[in-house]
């Protein structure tokens, strides 16, 4: 624990509020609430703790904190800061998966759409609904049933739905806004569950179409039916009441949570949403935060009713998020929330073994890889390579990776700009000292640890460049290969010697990934590169001659040569205008006669 953060704990108040966890570089890497500061921002720094949260600790090198009232307003903000800063320690809901709905808007002419997000613009939403195949081809079926507008035609423009009868808003005389209601109301008893006459309509219409042989016929009427039940009726488990609501459940082991929602609508259990991340809270602060940004972040529809497992906290999330919260102590309804709870326990055991995989893969990789070099845990590693074929188009190329993983956002290219001929390491030089020099003006991350594709001499290249001309003391390693350009050695230090590295052990098998990604990104690049050199021409060097002209004239006449042998009307006749046509003879002929 460094000095900061001793004086900082020993003034640490005891009230309500939120805490910022920061990194080396100044970034928020964690928030955190808690009703009691001094207690929960001391416990991480002190005790023993999960892997996890030992990571958590070993990155923290100050934090700051927030006061609130109370520790309503500390989830609040904790929320907001979550969404703020989006802190890498905070995993929770970063897969934004959303389900559809089915809206009707509340226009003039209403209309029937499928929807992703829910606005508070008076519309009508249904849902959600986790089948999007069947939701849309449930909405085609309602299209069919029910004239909404389908089209942006004036009154009196009939569109082709209206010859279809299924828009009558661009007829001459439009529905009025009381015929348009009976419509929605019948929409929306459909989607309540009055479905079953449609269905039992459309089950009479397959058996007569099927009686009189007309099987294609029958066979969309039966897929009808299949996409109304897969979205009505998608789970047999139904609550008497027909009441929306949402039910939650959690599990918890060894630093991971994982929680489960079940969606009923209309009574109906249709679907579940499943989380699992790390936490490093008390998890029923956890179960809170994540119900809270559930809906008020991710903007799900919130229910008539949420039911939550025996010991939350009520009132709090009643009061977060103004609807009805209960905890059922018998009956249906808390066999529902144990069955959440017990889904949720399955998935942890389950998934547990696949997660501990990953992390042996990358970040406890990271952790050995540092620890075999003697260095802090390099948790942003950038990595290059050169590529060229007897020193045409030389490039370079810069990979990524956080915590043993690709960020490809960050990947980077370089057209080398002042080497002359195959000079691989003046290459090295020229792209080290244009990633630094720009990362050091614009403010960026720097790197815990270099690596660069090759050994002693772009070694020794990188390292002049950072230490003697841009004053960075940034680790440096280099990758050597074997005879079969396969990764062989770690070197590493000043001069360079080899890092002894099994090569069944997850570090090893890391900075290979990381060798071969970056080989391949510089040379995709470079082939990209090659490739559109190679089809240039002299055609390029003509005003008005684009990459349609130019690929239409090589199209028809096969050849520049032949191009030149042409005539004007030859030309012409292709579409491209006379003065072009005698500006490409010109030209062409013209470095003829200067050859």
């Amino acid at each position: 624990m460094n000095r900061v953060i001793s004086e900082k704990l020993a003034v640490l108040p005891a009230q309500p509020g939120c805490y910022l966890m920061k990194d080396k570089h100044g970034t928020v890497i964690y928030v955190g609430k808690s009703k009691a500061l001094r207690n929960r921002v001391r416990s991480y720094f002190t005790g023993a703790h999960d892997r996890k949260t030992q990571r958590l600790v070993q990155e923290i090198v100050d934090f700051e904190y927030v006061v609130t009232s109370t520790e309503m307003e500390a989830l609040i903000l904790e929320m907001n800061l979550i969404k703020k800063y989006d802190p890498k320690y905070n995993v929770m809901l970063k897969d934004d998966k959303s389900y559809p709905y089915l809206k009707i808007t509340s226009e003039r002419h209403p209309r029937l759409l499928i929807t992703r997000k829910v606005k508070k613009d008076k519309g009508k939403y249904f849902g959600p609904y986790p089948n999007v195949i069947a939701a849309r081809e449930t909405k085609k079926l309602l299209d069919r049933l029910y004239p909404l507008r389908k089209c942006k035609n004036p009154p009196g423009r009939p569109c082709l739905y209206y010859h279809m009868n299924q828009c009558l808003a661009c007829s001459e005389k439009p529905p009025s806004t009381s015929e348009y209601n009976k419509i929605v109301q019948e929409i929306t008893s459909f989607l309540h569950g009055g479905f079953k006459e449609i269905k039992k309509s459309l089950t009479d219409k397959m058996l007569e179409a099927s009686e009189q042989l007309n099987f294609e016929r029958a066979k969309e009427f039966r897929d009808q039916i299949q996409h109304i039940e897969a979205v009505m009726e998608q789970q047999k488990m139904t609550l008497n009441d027909r009441i929306d609501r949402d039910i939650f459940g959690y599990s918890y082991d060894k630093g991971w949570m994982c929680i489960q929602v079940f969606f009923v609508r209309q009574g109906k259990l249709i679907e579940r949403d499943v989380s699992i991340f790390p936490f490093f809270d008390h998890p029923e602060e956890t179960f809170i935060s994540f119900i809270g940004r559930f809906y008020l972040h991710k903007q799900h529809i919130k229910p008539k009713q949420l039911l939550v497992p025996i010991g939350t906290d009520t009132e709090m999330l009643s009061e977060l998020l103004e609807i009805e919260v209960h905890t059922p102590f018998r009956g249906r309804k808390k066999e529902l929330v144990e069955l959440a709870n017990e889904n949720a326990k399955i998935a942890v055991n389950e998934k547990f073994s696949l997660i501990e995989r990953d992390e042996e893969r990358t970040i406890v990789a990271v952790e050995k890889l540092g620890e075999s070099l003697k260095i802090e845990t390099p948790h942003r590693i950038e990595a290059f390579d050169n590529s060229n074929i007897q020193g045409t188009n030389p490039v370079s190329a810069m990979v990524v990776f956080i915590d043993g993983k690709p960020s490809k956002k960050d990947y980077r290219k370089y057209k080398i700009k002042d080497v002359e001929g195959p000079d691989d390491y003046e290459t090295m030089r020229e792209v080290i000292r244009r990633r630094y020099s720009r990362v050091l003006k614009e403010g960026l991350p720097l790197p815990d640890l270099i690596v660069v594709d090759g050994a002693k001499g772009q070694m020794s290249a990188a390292l002049d460049v950072l230490e003697n001309e841009l004053g960075l003391d940034i680790p440096l390693c280099g990758l050597a290969k074997d005879d079969r350009h396969r990764t062989s050695e770690l070197l590493y230090g000043n001069p360079p010697s080899v890092v002894p590295l099994s090569r069944k052990s997850q570090e090893f098998y890391l900075v290979q990934r990381l060798q071969d990604e970056v080989h391949r990104f510089a040379i995709t690049f470079h082939r990209q590169l090659r490739g559109k050199n190679l089809v240039q021409s002299e055609l390029d060097n003509i005003p008005g001659v684009g990459e349609k002209r130019r690929k239409l004239l090589l199209v028809h006449f096969k050849s520049v040569e032949e191009i030149k042998n042409a005539n004007l009307e030859e030309i012409t006749k292709l579409g491209i205008p006379s003065n072009i046509a005698r500006d490409i003879l010109e030209h062409l002929n013209s470095s003829t006669d200067k050859e």
